[in-house]
């Protein structure tokens, strides 16, 4: 096949995601220098099409970015009014009270928020400040320089056939080239894993460590509903399958966030995450709240969990891996989108001084020196060690050690020290002879619904004569290896049904793939045991398509 020809233009960043980090990062490029040339390229339909986020956010990154971010008009409408905190069992519940709860657990001055619409207005700022947004831009491929730097990253390729041949539509995309690019993928982004492993940014670093966060929005009946409201619980139904918990957030129009997280590195090849989610809906508190409603969203993502001492090295020669690319969630907390801002504010900075001293495509060290010293590692090193702690003990000795090492931590030191995690996620997994299989009931239709039902409220799509961005490295493997030793997890850990084993009469035991249901979320890529699965990119514009709530 002929060498592919491309069309190039000229930035001085490029920046590949809209998120709260890439966003962040172009908005403050403008602040600091309205004439540099910046653009964004988002592979979602729309900027926020990708993000099914309710969140509470801590608008410290936005105050740092935007401090007149409420005369501009943020979408930050619901302040938090009341925190609570469950113990569940099966059909009770024990509340924990806030008093023993380390400082930086407080919900106080923090919002409920839609970070699609968010990331939406947030792009409506960038755009004023005439940064360039380019929505439906898959990042295929990365463009490096006769150093072996990263130069820049091919976008817009369209027109391939499921044989990974040109079909008669095929557009090559352009390369669009920068000073400096900055990849603000989200987690497990495909070509932030690229520069990891090419210039092994993980090295002298704990592995990653990850959660499955799975979410729906729904419409609850108004004397129901208490705007303002955060609800976290754990335990139940867990118990001590898996790490994870819950969370519930009353947002405004009698809306309702429901999420449910399980930590990937559980053990038991058995454990399904989706249905764990949707027996949590069945407790009494949750059924309670959320009869006479009506579900109005779905969607799930991967959750970086590693924190302080996981986080990669953050640049290399050309590039800078921004917001959760490098892993910059604060776990006890669930929040991560202030130091996802905070990091493209600081990435910025960097690439603006550097520019400035007329630097191009090198390392901007000075980045990665803020993000680390700074208020981002601040924030992350105070709560280091509540996950290792839960992965080593379980969740109530981590209560106890992880509350105590936070207060230490409030105080400016840890009698722990710094924690090592171990084992990758997909390591964690053990063999099905080892476990029981869980039996689950069937979802009701009502609290509870299948997968393929749910996805259809992703508004998920995907070009079906498109190469599956699913690949695998080794198509033997899912029949010959996973399903006799772990039991086909594939079937299992992924929320949205893509995967399966079909057994026909006659016929040897196939693995399929169908793509097409895909949301993005990454768990294929983290929690495979035999890590042989690859999440590529699809075509730009494919994907979810969340509601703009």
């Amino acid at each position: 096949m002929a060498e592919i020809e491309r069309e190039a233009m000229e930035y001085d960043v490029v920046i590949v995601g809209a998120g709260p980090a890439g966003l962040s990062a172009a908005i403050r490029l403008k602040q600091l220098d309205a004439d540099i040339n910046v653009v964004v390229l988002e592979k979602g339909s729309e900027v926020g099409a990708h993000i099914l986020s309710g969140a509470v956010l801590d608008p410290c990154g936005l105050d740092a970015l935007i401090p007149d971010w409420k005369d501009k008009g943020a979408p930050l409408n619901v302040p938090v009014r009341e925190d609570n905190f469950y113990m569940l069992g099966e059909a009770g519940k024990l509340r924990v009270p806030n008093f023993p709860m380390p400082p930086l657990m407080n919900n106080h001055g923090n919002y409920i928020v839609s970070m699609g619409n968010v990331c939406r207005w947030m792009a409506e700022q960038a755009e004023a400040l005439g940064v360039e947004i380019f929505p439906g831009m898959a990042c295929s491929e990365l463009v490096y320089d006769d150093k072996g730097g990263v130069k820049g990253v091919v976008a817009g390729e369209f027109g391939k056939e499921a044989d990974g041949s040109h079909g008669a539509n095929y557009e090559p995309g352009m390369e669009l080239h920068g000073k400096y690019v900055f990849l603000s993928e989200g987690v497990r982004g495909s070509l932030s894993k690229q520069v990891i492993a090419k210039y092994d940014l993980s090295q002298g670093h704990e592995p990653q460590k990850f959660g499955i966060g799975m979410k729906e929005i729904w419409e609850i009946d108004p004397a129901k509903h208490k705007e303002g409201t955060v609800t976290h619980t754990m335990g139940w139904p867990l118990g001590g399958n898996a790490g994870g918990g819950s969370f519930i957030y009353h947002l405004e129009n009698n809306q309702v966030y429901v999420g449910f997280v399980v930590h990937l590195n559980y053990k038991n090849p058995h454990l399904f995450p989706y249905m764990e989610f949707q027996r949590f809906k069945h407790h009494p508190m949750v059924a309670e709240l959320l009869e006479g409603g009506k579900r109005v969203a779905y969607g799930a993502r991967a959750i970086s969990e590693g924190g302080y001492q996981s986080m990669p090295k953050m640049v290399a020669p050309g590039v800078a891996l921004l917001g959760c690319s490098v892993g910059m969630v604060n776990v006890p907390r669930i929040k991560g989108n202030h130091n996802a801002m905070l990091s493209g504010k600081a990435a910025a900075e960097a690439a603006h001084a550097a520019i400035a001293a007329g630097r191009a495509g090198d390392e901007l060290s000075d980045y990665e020196t803020e993000v680390r010293g700074g208020a981002i590692g601040k924030d992350l090193k105070k709560v280091r060690n509540v996950k290792p702690f839960w992965s080593k003990w379980g969740l109530v000795p981590s209560l106890v050690l992880g509350g105590f090492d936070m207060w230490t931590n409030t105080l400016g030191f840890s009698l722990f020290g710094t924690q090592k995690h171990g084992k990758t996620d997909a390591d964690s997994t053990e063999e099905a002879s080892k476990h029981k299989p869980i039996d689950y009931p069937k979802p009701d239709g009502t609290l509870s619904f299948d997968r393929l039902t749910n996805v259809a409220f992703s508004f998920t799509n995907h070009e079906e004569s498109q190469p599956a961005h699913l690949q695998l490295k080794d198509a033997d493997v899912p029949v010959k290896v996973n399903l006799p030793k772990y039991a086909g997890p594939a079937a299992r850990y992924c929320p949205a049904g893509v995967y399966e084993f079909v057994s026909e009469e006659g016929k040897e035991t196939r693995f399929v793939i169908n793509f097409q249901n895909c949301v993005h979320c990454k768990t294929c890529d983290i929690k495979d045991p035999s890590q042989n699965i690859n999440w590529a990119t699809p075509q730009g514009g494919d994907g979810p398509n969340y509601p703009n709530m």
